[in-house]
């Protein structure tokens, strides 16, 4: 664009006009990417002599302005500072691509503006991951609390950069070389940009209506990323200046951004990046850090996994040992990662090896046997064994871990459907039986589900009562769904009917779900499946299912096994797409309400000025112009107003469906509070002796406490990242798991209920009020609360 301003003044001005107006545009609509992207782009249209030095400048302190507005206790609305930061950032983040030219040319105009970032840093609160961070301990000691957060980090890195005179290798500088001929072109004028007022402060300022605001500013103006530091400094920064990091983050986050459809092309380009020094670690920390990232990653966990297995591809000599050491680090620390990262990482990990033909060396991991059943590294290498037989087949999981064949007891049970019916294993008949392939040979004559209601009611109710009934029914019909994903559609679809007729409150859909695990007891996923679809088909209702998950024999696996938390994830999120949907079809119908309102009023207007043309004869109107356009202008307005009535109806009847999902809600969060509350208080030790998490782990065997910071754990000592012998990675003292069954169960199912809180917080904030009445009263465990406070981000005082 610089060299194009030699030769075409005219249409670099456009482009500057342009790009002014997309800036302004994402400015109010709040699109950060465009905005950094289009603040980097300014910054380098500068350094190429198209934009004026002192118009970058205004666009800083403009930006800086409206941050120091917001957090300002008077004028302002801290509740919003979660803007002003990222105005901030994107401030900092052009320095490195322009300090150097601006610190040139204007000198005065940038040292103001580092004044004011000063400034506004010292102004600012600190803020903390607390709820957010990768690790439970970091939350505990309070460790976002006294560190720099990414802002203050930021700023710390730029003065570096500043008092190394701006010197750096890993930001490319073109215009450079074009230097000479740059200097004649002419500078454009930036146009006056305006940043969008920040929110109301609340008249009723209240710790709900304050958190209320924070959670929306956060969602919309997110932290780019939390750093995840797997590997020491020595390896994941070696040869770096401070700012380096920064830029290299930049670069990867970047990639994956504009090429988040094309993972060959974005592989490609993440192992060609710009910069003089190698940076597989580095890498690998970035991607995992998204993957990880709380509360939700920018794209899909599947996108990850398909660029860490590309990248692997591209660099097959460096990047598989990189990740193996980063799978390692994080399995040392697995006791202490948070639940939601933990679940993630575990459906990554059986993806990932998938793809590898399930290679892995099992047999560092075979101490885990020596385990409890409930210590963390144990369940999470059976959940990983259970997911890669998802992917695959139970022989060649099996297969796979043969160098260390006495995993198989993790594996998960061999075998299909548990069918109580089954005349193939030669057990006697039984009326039930007989009234099975009865109901099995009316399904095979396409009889309708009509059919089928009255003989349950006149010839097996009556006689066997409700269990049986329910029994033979939900038995018989997932045997014969139970070929396929499409058999068991099909069934449901045809003879959903019979099983809502039958279990038409949440006590028998409680029985139904029972049933259903008990036909699926060796097979988690289809289990998980089967009772999805059935909430799809409304047969089962999300408070049933939470009743269901916690039953006494669901309650005692929390630590053991995601068998239960994976059906309720499903139907919390079911329950939560629902109401997403349902406003995404509400703001859709009001954008054609108001089209039907104007094409409406614009037909009346066009009748009214045709009827204004008649004229009196007689007493009598008579048309000057063509009857037959009046009479087509009459039709077309009584059209548009028909389709006006017509989105309005639509919008109401689903404005009335929003209103009953939303009640819906607030009765799911209500009974899963509940069921959280009261499941821990019979468990929680008295909140004077355990006020902590720590106070939990009475005590904690010093293998389970890796410090990731110490070289020692995490050196790599050959190409294929095995790590030095270690009591942190299975030797022979590190077998050994010093908290309780109890312990461990009250830790896990925190871990659940702050994982619930973030990643639902949108849909709780709402309810708040009521769930602090009913259920976070003052008699609640401290720690029930503060897992909910923390997941919601919501300060405890």
């Amino acid at each position: 664009v610089g060299l194009l301003n030699l030769e075409n003044e005219d249409f670099v001005k456009k482009v500057v006009e342009t790009t002014q107006r997309k800036f302004q545009d994402a400015l109010d609509s709040g699109n950060c990417d465009r905005i950094r992207i289009l603040m980097r782009f300014l910054t380098v249209m500068m350094c190429s002599k198209i934009l004026q030095p002192g118009s970058l400048v205004v666009v800083f302190e403009t930006l800086l302005s409206s941050a120091a507005t917001t957090v300002d206790e008077d004028k302002g609305n801290p509740s919003w500072q979660a803007r002003a930061d990222f105005y901030v950032t994107c401030i900092l983040s052009c320095l490195p691509w322009g300090g150097a030219e601006l610190i040139e040319q204007v000198p005065e105009e940038i040292e103001r503006v580092m004044a004011g970032l000063e400034a506004y840093l010292s102004i600012r609160r600190h803020t903390s991951d607390t709820g957010l961070s990768f690790f439970e301990e970091d939350d505990e000691s309070g460790k976002g609390l006294v560190e720099k957060d990414f802002l203050e980090d930021l700023w710390h890195r730029v003065q570096a950069l500043s008092s190394n005179g701006w010197k750096l290798d890993s930001v490319p500088r073109p215009h450079l070389s074009f230097e000479a001929q740059l200097v004649s072109g002419k500078s454009h004028e930036f146009g006056p940009i305006s940043c969008p007022e920040q929110p109301d402060v609340p008249t009723a300022v209240s710790g709900i209506t304050h958190g209320k605001q924070k959670h929306d500013a956060e969602l919309k103006y997110p932290q780019r990323i939390r750093r995840l530091n797997i590997f020491p400094a020595s390896k994941s920064e070696v040869d770096m200046q401070p700012i380096d990091r920064f830029i290299l983050e930049e670069y990867l986050l970047d990639v994956l951004l504009f090429f988040n459809g094309c993972r060959k092309e974005c592989a490609f380009y993440m192992v060609n990046l710009p910069v003089p020094f190698r940076y597989e670690y580095l890498m690998a920390e970035t991607i995992f850090s998204q993957l990880l990232l709380l509360p939700q990653p920018p794209f899909k966990p599947i996108y990850y996994t398909l660029v860490i297995m590309d990248l692997c591809k591209a660099l097959p000599g460096a990047f598989p040992a990189v990740v193996a050491g980063a799978v390692r680090a994080l399995f040392d620390k697995i006791a202490d990662l948070d639940m939601e990262c933990r679940i993630r990482f575990i459906l990554w990990f059986s993806h990932h090896l998938s793809n590898f033909q399930f290679i892995w060396p099992w047999e560092e991991w075979a101490y885990v046997l020596d385990l409890p059943k409930w210590a963390p590294q144990r369940v999470f290498v059976q959940e990983v064994l259970e997911r890669e037989v998802r992917l695959s087949y139970w022989d060649k999981v099996k297969q796979s871990i043969e160098n260390a064949p006495a995993l198989e007891e993790l594996l998960p049970p061999k075998g299909g459907p548990n069918f109580k019916y089954s005349m193939e294993d030669g057990r006697e008949r039984s009326e039930e039986h007989a009234l099975s392939a009865e109901l099995t040979n009316k399904v095979k004559g396409r009889q309708t589900a009509r059919e089928i209601i009255v003989w349950v009611e006149e010839s097996v109710y009556p006689i066997h009562g409700l269990g049986v009934t329910i029994k033979v029914v939900v038995q018989t019909l997932l045997d014969i769904g139970s070929k396929s994903f499409t058999h068991l559609i099909t069934v449901l679809e045809r003879y959903g009917q019979v099983i809502s007729k039958i279990c038409p409150d949440h006590d028998k859909q409680l029985m139904l779900i029972e049933e259903v695990s008990l036909f699926w007891k060796n097979n988690t996923q289809n289990a998980a499946i089967s009772i999805d679809r059935m909430m799809g088909y409304r047969l089962i209702s999300n408070l049933a299912i939470v009743r269901w998950v916690f039953s006494p024999e669901n309650i005692d696996q929390f630590h053991a096994s995601d068998r239960p938390w994976e059906v309720l994830r499903n139907a919390v999120s079911k329950t939560y797409n629902r109401i997403c949907d349902l406003r995404k079809e509400i703001i859709s119908l009001k954008k054609g309400v108001t089209l039907a309102e104007e094409a409406a009023a614009k037909a009346k207007a066009e009748l009214e000025a045709a009827e204004s043309k008649l004229s009196l004869v007689d007493g009598e109107p008579v048309l000057g112009g063509n009857p037959a356009r009046l009479s087509r202008l009459k039709l077309h307005a009584e059209k548009a107003k028909n389709e006006e009535i017509s989105a309005k109806e639509s919008l109401e009847a689903k404005e009335a469906l929003f209103a009953r999902a939303v009640e819906e809600n607030e009765a799911l969060y209500l009974s899963l509070y509940r069921n959280f509350s009261n499941v821990l208080m019979e468990r929680l030790p008295d909140a004077s002796r355990a006020g902590t998490l720590q106070d939990l782990k009475s005590t904690h065997a010093d293998a389970m406490a890796v410090d990731l910071e110490e070289p020692s754990a995490m050196e790599l000592d050959n190409e294929n990242g095995r790590p030095k012998k270690s009591q942190s990675n299975g030797g022979s003292s590190g077998n050994v798991y010093n908290i309780g069954e109890k312990e461990q169960w009250c830790l896990s199912t925190l871990g659940y209920v702050k994982a619930f809180s973030r990643q639902y917080a949108s849909e709780i904030w709402p309810h708040m009020e009521k769930l602090d009445a009913e259920v976070l009263s003052e008699d609640t465990h401290p720690l029930f609360r503060r897992a909910v406070y923390s997941g919601l981000h919501r300060p405890i005082n």
